[in-house]
């Protein structure tokens, strides 16, 4: 009997313990819940998806300026996964939290930089801004879609134009342009787009690249400053995008770094360390770069 009333004390003592403990752990937990950037799962857009840590609001951004336009880019449903451009998903953890909706077309052509030229080029098409849609060659020359547009044809090898065909600026005709530029443009021919600026100068549309040549040694990369926020000291964060090999649909970057601001990155963060780490890649602070008007 004596061993049976020391075995139930035991166990009660036991159970209050655990109620104790959960009770403590679950305050824990939710008290970190609360603290993480709460998200509209609902949402089909990056502002009305995600809202900024607590002290920040969103950066300014003008009518029909890039910033508007990529900030309002369709995301797909909460959840979903980025897809290969053969149909395949790719697995989001520890990488993405959100996949902006891109038709990859089944082909494989829209890598890393190439979502860089796809979302300012789809912005200045959509603004009527044709003559600034330029990229360069990695081989040599400027895909121009003006002088596109007027009929002409470019050779990606040597950079010359001939006419061909007749006037357009259709959207058929864009997107024959911007398969052009995927296939022969890449982070090497990115860094000849851009030019380098201080990671405090930061906008919307920015990026860090490294050039590189696929199937080499030389391996490149390249992501997207999609949207800021600034608190009243001045402090700012920002949300990243990138694409990568084989072609997939754009996503946007967690921060294994800081999962409290997650997926926003902080600039005083990678200013201490002097790097910027992402899930699959790392940049060194003088990578950061801005197109230029070629």
């Amino acid at each position: 009997m004596k061993s049976l009333k020391k075995i139930s004390v035991f166990i009660l003592v036991g159970v209050i313990s655990i109620s104790l403990y959960g009770c403590s752990s679950d305050k824990k937990e939710n008290k970190n819940a609360e603290d993480l950037i709460k998200i509209n799962k609902n949402a089909s857009d990056l502002v009305d998806r995600y809202e900024v840590p607590h002290g920040y609001k969103r950066v300014d951004a003008e009518k029909d300026s890039f910033a508007e336009y990529i900030r309002h880019e369709k995301l797909k449903n909460y959840g979903e996964k980025s897809l290969y451009y053969n149909g395949k998903e790719k697995d989001s953890e520890g990488v993405y939290d959100s996949v902006f909706d891109v038709d990859l077309e089944n082909r494989d052509l829209l890598h890393c930089a190439d979502m860089c030229f796809k979302f300012r080029g789809d912005y200045l098409y959509s603004t009527g801004q044709y003559s600034k849609i330029k990229f360069h060659f990695v081989s040599n020359g400027i895909a121009d879609f003006s002088k596109y547009a007027e009929g002409y044809r470019v050779n990606p090898d040597t950079g010359e134009y001939y006419m061909s065909t007749n006037p357009s600026t259709s959207e058929e005709t864009y997107k024959k342009f911007m398969n052009l530029v995927y296939a022969y443009s890449g982070t090497l021919s990115l860094e000849k787009d851009t030019h380098k600026i201080n990671v405090d100068q930061m906008q919307i549309g920015d990026m860090f690249v490294r050039g590189g040549t696929p199937g080499t040694k030389r391996v490149g990369h390249a992501i997207m400053v999609v949207d800021m926020a600034v608190d009243n000291s001045g402090q700012k964060v920002f949300m990243l995008a990138q694409s990568y090999m084989p072609a997939q649909q754009p996503q946007i970057l967690i921060n294994k770094n800081n999962k409290k601001i997650s997926p926003w990155y902080s600039i005083e963060e990678v200013k201490k360390y002097g790097e910027l780490k992402t899930p699959q890649w790392t940049f060194t602070l003088d990578e950061f770069k801005r197109f230029s008007d070629i």
